[in-house]
């Protein structure tokens, strides 16, 4: 009974010591590990008690029941499972931390991303008619910070008609709908309008999810394409 009492012992004292090292690489208090072992060597990580971050302690987010953590987690695996280990490292991302109503700044977000830190913060209560597509979002803002020569917003921008300008941040604007457009015009999303960095994530979290509409929209067609030969110079084996 003791050398298995001394066992479980040796086991929490590992996970307290994984979680302690975890938080001096991504600096994110009050997380216990959730999940280590996956193939793409993601490391899955859960608010134990509410944190706040940020230079300016902008960012809040809450702990999860049990229950939540569970169901949500299986459907964020399932489309992060997409990305190789390879291309994970490609684009800096390690740690995917699971909390509840995220905001920065008093603005709930869906996630945020720091390919900084190889962190993605996700809400995972977040709307659930957009939940699928937004971890692809993130995950195309952690693409983008990390290649941002490669994703060039000057060369985006060039798609669009002479007469659209995007606004200077995606919260100086009131297009946030998430709706997918049947007719696009160039756009997928209302969010697609604010920046084209939004624009750029919305296409790509479209593409990954197969919502592209079928129709004969130039514009977006050559996003489509943009985006397509820039992640296979990216990664060429990337699938889309």
């Amino acid at each position: 009974m003791r050398l298995i009492k001394s066992f479980f012992v040796l086991i929490l004292l590992c996970f307290s010591a994984q979680a302690n090292t975890i938080y001096e690489l991504i600096k994110i208090p009050n997380l216990e590990i959730y999940n280590l072992k996956n193939e793409n060597k993601l490391r899955y990580l859960y608010a134990k008690q509410p944190f706040t971050i940020g230079v300016d302690n902008n960012i809040n987010c809450f702990n999860s029941s049990k229950e939540d953590l569970d169901e949500k987690y299986i459907l964020i695996k399932k489309n992060l499972d997409r990305y190789s280990k390879e291309f994970l490292k490609k684009i800096n991302l390690k740690y995917i931390v699971l909390c509840e109503d995220l905001s920065i700044s008093g603005i709930n977000t869906a996630g945020i991303p720091d390919n900084v830190m190889k962190t993605l913060i996700i809400d995972i209560k977040f709307n659930q008619k957009y939940f699928e597509r937004v971890i692809h979002h993130e995950v195309f803002h952690i693409i983008n910070d990390s290649y941002k020569d490669l994703f060039n917003y000057g060369d985006w921008s060039k798609f669009n008609n002479n007469d659209f300008n995007y606004a200077e941040c995606s919260t100086c604007t009131e297009k946030l709908g998430l709706d997918t457009y049947s007719k696009t015009n160039g756009f997928i999303t209302e969010y697609s309008q604010s920046t084209a960095s939004e624009d750029m994530a919305e296409v790509f979290s479209h593409i990954m999810m197969g919502l592209i509409p079928n129709n004969d929209d130039k514009i977006l067609g050559n996003k489509i394409k943009f985006l397509k030969s820039k992640l296979h110079e990216l990664d060429e084996n990337f699938k889309l």
